[in-house]
């Protein structure tokens, strides 16, 4: 299996569809929001919680594409300062910044466990959309973020327990 692939073909699969998925959010958000402009300045009207539709499209285009960018291993890293510390060293570094980053993440669930089904009692003022599926973009994409960050960490220490040859 290639470092660069998790999950091999059919992980790069599912995370390229969800690149794809991102790029159509954006692409409603944005028609969203050129049709509320337009609307509303040119033709003095304007839609009922249309003004909502890019906010909470929002959340799911952000907890998406982090997943995706983890998949790809394209977050940011400070490379200058990881890459001083040679290849045992960065693998540390690689393995306790993702060791940190899978915390939070699975922290993000736990809270969303009690969130979310409270959130789904309340509904949004325009679209009358139960707040609960906005919410659910958390836990959706923390899931969805640790699957590649699990496995980069795991690359990581056996990086790091590889014996010199």
């Amino acid at each position: 299996m290639n470092r660069d692939r998790p999950f091999g073909r059919w992980g790069g699969r599912v995370y390229e569809g969800l690149g794809h998925l991102g790029g159509l959010i954006l692409a409603v958000m944005t028609l969203a929001v050129f049709l509320q402009v337009v609307l509303r300045y040119v033709f003095a009207y304007a839609v009922e919680g249309m003004d909502e539709l890019p906010r909470y499209l929002f959340v799911w285009l952000v907890m998406i594409g982090a997943a995706a960018a983890m998949h790809r291993g394209q977050h940011t890293t400070l490379e200058f300062f990881r890459d001083r510390l040679g290849r045992r060293g960065g693998a540390l570094a690689r393995v306790l910044t993702g060791l940190g980053g899978m915390g939070l993440f699975l922290s993000l669930i736990r809270s969303s466990v009690v969130l979310v089904p409270n959130s789904q009692l309340q509904s949004s003022p325009g679209l009358g959309l139960p707040l609960g599926y906005v919410y659910l973009a958390v836990p959706v994409g923390a899931i969805l973020i640790l699957l590649p960050m699990a496995w980069h960490v795991v690359h990581a220490l056996r990086e790091l327990w590889q014996r010199r040859s």
